[in-house]
């Protein structure tokens, strides 16, 4: 039944094949939510936004002494979230879990390439002046840093801006 959704879904959007190329999971579930699974995913965004905040992992202050190797919180933070995400994607291939909906989840090989050294590092540029990656933003505004509104802005233009420019670039 995967295979034909997936026929489906090539025949109505044939850019679908492209889009998958760039992907490391590719998932489009066929079921569409109402108002009421839409607000748990609200509501789970907001608690992850409180844990962020709670955590500290937020702090423009934190983000800073990891920069200047100061601290460990910062790196016991993403080291966790790291160790976390590879045994849950090697739990999830073992045992081939699916999702709610049963559908197969789908995992695909990416070539490395040096576009990905060139975002990286501009990534990192950002993070370290504005000490904020894209995950916080919304939690700090939530928090009541109204001046990452900027940043929100820059980050919506540059992705804006990469998509314009995408097929110009190193990849």
């Amino acid at each position: 039944m995967v295979k034909e959704s997936n026929n489906s879904i090539l025949e109505q959007n044939p850019d679908y094949e492209v889009r998958s190329l760039d992907s490391m999971c590719v998932n489009e579930s066929e079921r569409v939510e109402g108002v009421g699974g839409k607000l748990k995913y609200a509501l789970m965004g907001m608690l992850f936004g409180v844990i962020l905040i709670k955590a500290e992992v937020v702090s423009w202050f934190r983000i800073q002494e990891m920069f200047r190797l100061q601290s460990f919180h910062m790196y016991g933070v993403i080291g966790t979230a790291v160790v976390v995400g590879a045994i849950s994607v090697f739990l999830l291939k073992r045992f081939k879990v699916k999702t709610i909906n049963g559908e197969t989840i789908e995992f695909h090989n990416r070539a490395f390439n040096k576009g990905q050294i060139y975002g990286g590092l501009m990534f990192g540029l950002g993070w370290a002046i504005t000490g904020a990656c894209p995950g916080p933003l919304y939690a700090q505004f939530g928090a009541g840093a109204l001046t990452i509104l900027v940043t929100i802005f820059s980050a919506l233009a540059g992705t804006w801006v990469y998509g314009y420019l995408r097929d110009r670039l190193p990849h």
